[in-house]
């Protein structure tokens, strides 16, 4: 009898033991500091970061931005899973996409244009924010300046410092005197590149005649008010307008008026000419910085916001050709063959 409760003893111990490890094994890892992990995937290397994206609208130059946040993250090694959003245009929905990121309390957000970022940095101050396309950072009160962003935010910038000067110059090379700008006037990333523009263009002689477009559906009308005022346009990184900016071109084309345009995708769909930049490579910056925070090796106050590395004019050929324009070799022009 007591040879087989001593049995049933070490059987019930074992069992016990058996219990206390499968228990173990549901429940996760534990780190050098005692705080448990509820899933393997979430400790060292192995880690999956949530990034929410929030975008304003869709069109070439923003979606290349985004390709190249993503590249960074790729080769950066790290395993991400993105919930990304876009706005199409609507701020009440670009407001509640901002506010949805951070109740799903995503490890980072990434803001593609200043509204995203605006509404981004409105919704939260502590889940880190990197933008990108966002022209005056300072002057949308996203950053306190470019070298010391503060708080929880910074990126890079999508307009170089010698931009516009040098797009008046080419402007005035042409023979432009006024100007057609379409922009849509609620958007701080537009407003602060107009009203340099006048600044520059003003001390170059020229006039800015201007419309605005509250939305996409308006741009067509407002750059057809601007016919018979102006002798050429010059379209800015305004998303509003890019995003209609066939309606544009047409314009343009039907009164073989010359249309300067603010980023290299767009002379690709017909614009004469742009000083400009990849935004792939902005995009990838941006996604450069959010490694290193994801990984703990910086912080976005500590992280200075950027401006574009490369500067460069692109002409079409084909549109030029159209508008009877030479392209003069002192231009150091690209051209694109179309």
């Amino acid at each position: 009898m007591k040879s087989n409760v001593k049995k049933l003893s070490f059987l019930l111990f074992g069992l016990v033991l058996l219990l206390a490890a499968c228990g173990s094994s549901g429940s996760g890892t534990t780190d050098s500091k005692g705080n448990e992990s509820n899933n393997a995937s979430e400790s060292g290397n192995d880690k999956t970061y949530k990034i929410g994206i929030t975008q304003i609208v869709e069109h070439p130059s923003l979606n290349a931005a985004t390709e190249g946040f993503k590249k960074a993250i790729e080769d950066a090694g790290l395993k991400v899973d993105y919930d990304p959003q876009i706005a199409q245009g609507d701020n009440s929905l670009n407001t509640t996409i901002a506010n949805n990121l951070v109740s799903a309390n995503v490890d980072l957000i990434f803001a593609n244009s200043t509204p995203s970022a605006q509404a981004a940095a409105t919704a939260t101050s502590d889940i880190p924010i990197i933008f990108t396309s966002v022209t005056d950072a300072v002057g949308a009160q996203l950053i306190d300046s470019m070298e010391k962003p503060g708080e929880n935010i910074t990126g890079t910038i999508d307009l170089h410092p010698e931009t516009i000067s040098k797009t008046v110059a080419f402007l005035k090379e042409l023979g432009a005197k006024k100007v057609g700008m379409v922009y849509n006037a609620g958007e701080q990333n537009s407003v602060a590149q107009v009203s340099e523009v006048k600044k520059v263009m003003d001390e170059q002689g020229l006039t800015v005649v201007e419309a605005s477009a509250s939305t996409s559906a308006d741009v067509k009308q407002a750059t057809e008010s601007l016919i018979g005022k102006v002798d050429a346009f010059y379209i800015i990184t305004d998303n509003t307008v890019v995003s209609a900016l066939e309606s544009v071109i047409d314009v343009a084309n039907t009164n073989k008026l010359p249309l300067i345009v603010g980023e290299l995708d767009s002379v690709a769909r017909g614009g004469l000419a742009a000083y400009g930049f990849e935004y792939f490579d902005i995009g990838y910056e941006a996604g450069q910085m959010a490694v290193k925070i994801l990984k703990g090796e910086a912080t976005p106050a500590d992280t200075p916001a950027q401006y574009p590395q490369n500067l460069k004019l692109l002409i079409n050929k084909k549109v030029a050709d159209d508008l009877g324009i030479e392209i003069k070799d002192s231009w150091g022009a690209e051209i694109l063959e179309q």
